[in-house]
């Protein structure tokens, strides 16, 4: 029963990924409305600067297809080794929570020092989780 609640956090960051994206077409499309890019920018990502509102969102985004797929991945190994339980649920809602405070952070006031803050220890929190299970597991 407690297996499948690792699954839960595993949404909650795909959410966050999939609201990120949607941000960022949005914004991509409002940019090129306001005339502030050519949309043929979007053909090769080159031969214009992008604002900055817009850069931030695309950035976070790309943050949000690299690191998170080692908790995509540690989630799944969680689920199918039957090792989930109370403190890697914890650990893995408190990695969603600082991936949504860094997303927060980095498409808002963008002050690098918290983003930076955010970030270390969502991967602190990230790395946690992957010792774990393999200590777990290489003690089988």
């Amino acid at each position: 029963m407690l297996q499948i609640l690792i699954i839960y956090p595993l949404m909650a960051m795909a959410a966050l990924t999939f609201g990120v994206g949607i941000l960022m077409i949005r914004l991509r499309f409002l940019a090129v409305r306001r005339g502030e890019i050519n949309p043929r920018y979007f053909l090769l990502n080159r031969g214009s600067k992008v604002p900055d509102y817009l850069a931030q969102v695309e950035q976070n985004y790309h943050n949000l297809l690299e690191l998170p797929l080692l908790f995509y991945a540690v989630s799944i190994l969680l689920f199918l080794t039957s090792k989930v339980d109370v403190i890697y649920l914890a650990l893995a809602w408190s990695y969603v929570g600082m991936r949504l405070l860094h997303t927060l952070i980095h498409t808002t006031v963008n002050r690098l020092r918290m983003r930076m803050w955010a970030f270390l220890l969502s991967s602190v929190l990230l790395i946690a989780i992957w010792l774990r299970l393999s200590l777990q597991l290489a003690l089988l």
